[in-house]
């Protein structure tokens, strides 16, 4: 049972339909802007099926009108179809709607699930002989920056513990995402039906990866870039899957947190998650096209399965896919490499912020991508204090040409160009802004 679709009209038909429709976010808390009517053809389908909807927006423009970048992403094309009531549909349904005239494609929302590492809970860490700060050279970098408020890290995720001691003064506009609302939530965990700005992070996954990228350093090692600020949209709800806790969410409403990070001003997205592809497009394909072309850095872990598996955003074209290293530099065995990996970073052991102003380890890809999340946020940092501001093309050719290869070739399958060095990277940083 769906009670959501997402459909792409063909290019130029938009502009026939009406102008009176909704953002689907809008029509939730306003029923009275509902628009039940999309164009002849359409109607009379839903119609021979007795089903009601409204028709809605995907996606709304940051201005009056669409820009160029959002109009090349094909973003203004994309309606979603909410179903006002609870149907069993036809098996055949989707295929049927594809076959419309005038409709290039048609998914139904459905929940996925992005695995969230075993935390391990402590009050005090025990710092192992080599920190993974070492590792990447993280205090030569410190030296020139420690970041700026003015760098938001937007940090898409299972939110963030809003009181933890180690974020305070860090939380730049907060957003939840999360509404699953008409499907199935019996094994979910917590809020999963309410849009607000607190997303409370209710499994510690998000407030983890924040704490890595931009923690205080009060009962903890400081972040990457402790100034930058943390902008945390919660995308991902908490669900029990066997003996495991899973991030769970809709694709589509990922979607949308990804385009109202780039709305709002953020400058890198961190994406500790990933999604297989099970049919359509490519996971996030369109909004991710828009965020780089709008120079949003975004950084996105690999996956935690060991294997050539695809995971998306990772394995999108012009994403920054990061795998796990060990305390010594080794790739992980846990690190997934069907993405294109562009560089490694410590992800084993990590010590970080967790919920309740608690602390915990955890080892990941997840963990992993933080590091090179905050890295690019103190890059970004130093080269607006010179006046400059750099373009992920620039940002991706330092990382290629700085990082420590694991043996004599340029790339390595498991580990990209190897394992950031921030000190051989702000070497040719100053280069650049010089």
């Amino acid at each position: 049972m769906k009670t959501h679709f997402v459909i792409q009209v063909t290019e130029g038909f938009e502009k026939t339909l009406p102008d009176n429709i909704p953002y689907w976010k809008d029509l939730i808390f306003d029923k009275s802007l509902a628009v039940e009517s999309f164009y002849p053809a359409f109607d009379k389908f839903f119609n021979y099926y007795h089903l009601k909807c409204w028709i809605t927006k995907e996606y709304q423009p940051k201005d009056k009108t669409w820009s160029s970048e959002e109009i090349a992403a094909e973003l203004n094309l994309q309606y979603r179809i909410i179903l006002q009531d609870d149907y069993t549909l036809p098996s055949d349904f989707l295929q049927r709607l594809r076959s419309l005239p005038h409709i290039a494609e048609a998914s139904a929302i459905e929940v996925v699930e992005a695995e969230i590492p075993k935390h391990t809970f402590s009050i005090q860490a025990s710092y192992s002989p080599k920190k993974a700060a070492d590792l990447i050279y993280l205090q030569y970098a410190q030296l020139l920056t420690k970041g700026l408020p003015a760098i938001r890290i937007a940090v898409l995720d299972t939110g963030v513990n809003m009181n933890h001691q180690e974020l305070a003064g860090k939380i730049t506009k907060p957003a939840d995402f999360v509404n699953i609302k008409g499907l199935d939530t019996t094994d979910f965990i917590g809020d999963v039906t309410d849009y607000d700005d607190v997303p409370e992070d209710e499994v510690g996954h998000g407030t983890h990866v924040s704490g890595i990228i931009a923690a205080k350093g009060i009962n903890m090692d400081e972040g990457v870039c402790p100034h930058c600020n943390i902008m945390p949209i919660r995308v991902l709800a908490s669900m029990r899957n066997g003996q495991k806790i899973v991030g769970a969410g809709i694709i589509d409403n990922i979607n949308t947190g990804i385009k109202w990070a780039v709305d709002n001003g953020a400058d890198i997205i961190n994406m500790s998650l990933g999604i297989k592809h099970s049919g359509g497009g490519l996971p996030h394909e369109d909004v991710i096209k828009y965020a780089i072309s709008k120079n949003v850095t975004i950084v996105a872990a690999s996956g935690n399965d060991g294997s050539p598996e695809k995971y998306y955003p990772g394995a999108l074209p012009g994403v920054i896919a990061v795998g796990a290293v060990d305390n010594s530099g080794n790739v992980t065995d846990f690190s997934s490499y069907g993405a294109e990996i562009t560089v490694v970073a410590p992800g084993l052991n990590i010590y970080s912020s967790f919920t309740n102003n608690t602390y915990s380890y955890a080892s990941g890809t997840s963990q992993a991508s933080p590091f090179v999340c905050g890295s690019i946020g103190l890059m970004k940092s130093y080269a607006q204090q010179k006046g400059k501001h750099l373009s992920n093309e620039t940002i991706r050719y330092i990382l290629k040409n700085t990082s420590d290869k694991i043996d004599n070739h340029l790339r390595d399958e498991r580990a990209g160009y190897g394992v950031i060095n921030l000190a051989d990277a702000f070497r040719l940083l100053n280069y650049f802004i010089h």
